[in-house]
């Protein structure tokens, strides 16, 4: 239990590494996009009269997109750090002998509920009845 415990750790963190360098990747190429539109926009302006009243709402689409996507990012990083938490506090259980003990009844926790969730901390029936 406790190497299937770390081997989870192990990989989520991996995970949260990559999720956060492609969102800061991801962040600086919004940055340079924002730049380079900017840029075309100003160019823009000085080659047309500003009747083109299509462009503003095309901006807005994609900055939307962008801003949509970054939450989305960003709500990933956070589910991952929870369960990565949840993780650690299992770990901690181990090490102080009440892993697979339901915190609610006090009853073993069963085996193949541990495996689908490492970090559980009640029965199905505790928690089922706490909802």
């Amino acid at each position: 239990q406790h190497s299937l415990l770390n081997k989870a750790l192990i990989d989520l963190k991996n995970k949260k590494d990559k999720a956060s360098k492609e969102y800061s990747e991801k962040t600086t190429a919004f940055q340079k996009q924002h730049e380079l539109d900017f840029i075309k926009e100003s160019l823009l302006r000085k080659h047309l009269s500003g009747t083109d009243s299509t462009q503003g709402a095309l901006k807005t689409l994609e900055d939307g997109a962008d801003t949509m996507e970054k939450e989305s990012l960003s709500q990933l990083a956070g589910r991952q750090q929870k369960f990565i938490s949840n993780l650690e506090k299992a770990l901690i259980r181990i090490k102080n002998g009440t892993y697979g003990i339901c915190k609610d009844t006090g009853k073993l926790i069963d085996k193949n509920r541990l495996k689908a969730v490492p970090h559980a901390t009640q029965t199905i029936e505790a928690k089922l009845n706490r909802s």
